[in-house]
């Protein structure tokens, strides 16, 4: 297996690698009708022999979902520079895109290594040799765990960590580690929730429950202290921030309470922050990191930050802090909708050819760009969006016209797409297809 390895290393930990001829042979897949949006000339023929022809995006169908090369390079440096500024380590979550190409860029740019939600997701990211990963969530699923057991001990290399939330989910996973192959010990993060939030235990004292029991277990070991703030606030306001920063406090508490018990055997991580808070994080947080241990314990704090490479026109441009509003060098939206008025039913209502099942809406509907009109997208079907045009006639956006959509929410903009073109810049007017990103949901 060729690798690229990068940098971002911890301190007595080998640095990150992906495989490199995993990622290249994506250009070597043929492409067919099961990949939305590309035109039936791209048939029977390998991506290279398709970018080869030079397309451009009006050689595509109708809906078509882009990324624009520019505002993903800036974006991955802009992050890297931040989080390096600041004194912390960076894991994108890599479930965002599930795109092993965006993945390739944010680990050469220096990214510690990758995050993920599933077991799943950390086997794709595996099968494209990814050599550090966190799994953000609880690990009870028996054949998960035989597979991680299995994989660390045919490669002690591989550095995988989980998170667990209550003494239950360690009982479960010791029970399910006893009849796994191999005698390698997994790397367990103490879950910190809060109030009302998602997952986590819900108060430090339980919290020190949980180390506890992993201390106890023989296949498993205290790997550091985390959460996810994101589900505690959901704007900007003082009192928003508030909750964020008491969280972050709890969590830098419950740190330095393990450390100073001796719970720690091997280090720590302390991680934390997803893209709405991460100054938020680097404020509580940052302060713990002491990768040499001269402070008692050798401390990595991680930013999983995964939103940030695509970015958005929506709820990320609201809340982030290195949107435009907020910042002088400001994260760039790099993804749009492309649809195709097909119904002029009512003056002011056109129709559109995407919808739910092309486009995201969990986090707000798509906003209609460079219109030489007033318009809003009020509603999505499965396969259509409403375009209103208030005080609009029948010669305004009429059939066959092409819309640029700005959407919200990247993660649920990639998974309705199995291949994602990407263009050389979203504001020419007919831009160049330069790549095609593929996606594994």
């Amino acid at each position: 297996m060729t690798c690229i390895t990068v940098g971002g290393e911890s301190a007595g930990r080998s640095d990150v690698a992906i495989d490199e001829k995993a990622v290249a042979a994506l250009n070597d897949r043929t492409l067919g009708p099961e990949h939305k949006g590309l035109p039936p000339a791209a048939w029977g023929r390998t991506v290279r022999q398709f970018l080869d022809s030079a397309p451009r995006l009006a050689d595509f169908e109708t809906p078509v979902l882009t990324v624009d090369r520019s505002a993903v390079a800036a974006n991955v440096a802009l992050l890297a520079d931040w989080a390096g500024a600041a004194g912390v380590r960076l894991a994108p979550h890599g479930k965002t895109t599930m795109s092993p190409q965006l993945w390739a860029r944010q680990l050469a740019a220096g990214s510690w290594g990758l995050t993920f939600a599933t077991i799943w997701q950390v086997q794709v990211a595996r099968s494209f040799g990814v050599g550090r990963v966190m799994l953000a969530n609880a690990l009870v699923d028996p054949v998960g765990l035989a597979w991680v057991a299995a994989e660390t001990a045919q490669d002690p290399a591989f550095e995988f960590v989980c998170w667990a939330d209550s003494v239950e989910t360690v009982a479960v996973m010791d029970e399910q580690l006893r009849s796994a192959p191999g005698a390698a010990v997994i790397r367990v993060i103490v879950e910190l929730g809060g109030p009302h939030g998602r997952t986590g235990a819900r108060t430090v004292e339980q919290a020190h429950a949980v180390a506890a029991a992993i201390g106890r277990s023989e296949r498993l070991s205290l790997a550091g202290v985390g959460g996810y703030e994101g589900a505690l606030a959901h704007d900007r306001t003082p009192a928003g921030l508030a909750v964020v920063r008491r969280y972050l406090d709890e969590v830098a508490r419950l740190h330095r309470e393990l450390a100073a018990a001796g719970a720690y055997s091997d280090g720590a991580i302390v991680t934390a922050g997803g893209s709405a808070y991460p100054d938020l994080v680097v404020e509580g947080l940052a302060e713990l990191a002491d990768e040499q241990g001269a402070h008692g314990v050798p401390t990595t704090v991680v930013l999983r930050s995964g939103a940030y490479i695509i970015h958005d026109d929506g709820f990320y441009a609201g809340i982030s802090p290195l949107a435009a509003a907020r910042s002088e060098r400001p994260l760039r939206s790099a993804m749009h909708g492309w649809a195709r008025t097909v119904s002029r039913p009512e003056p002011e209502l056109a129709l559109l050819d995407a919808g739910k099942r092309d486009l995201p809406f969990d986090e707000g509907l798509p906003v209609p760009q460079h219109l030489a009109v007033p318009a809003t997208v009020s509603a999505l079907n499965d396969q259509h969006a409403f375009l209103r045009l208030p005080g609009g006639t029948a010669a305004d956006v009429p059939v066959g016209t092409v819309v640029r959509l700005g959407l919200s929410h990247p993660c649920t903009a990639f998974d309705k797409w199995r291949l994602i073109p990407v263009i050389d810049d979203a504001d020419a007017d007919d831009p160049r297809v330069v790549d095609l990103l593929h996606t594994f949901f």
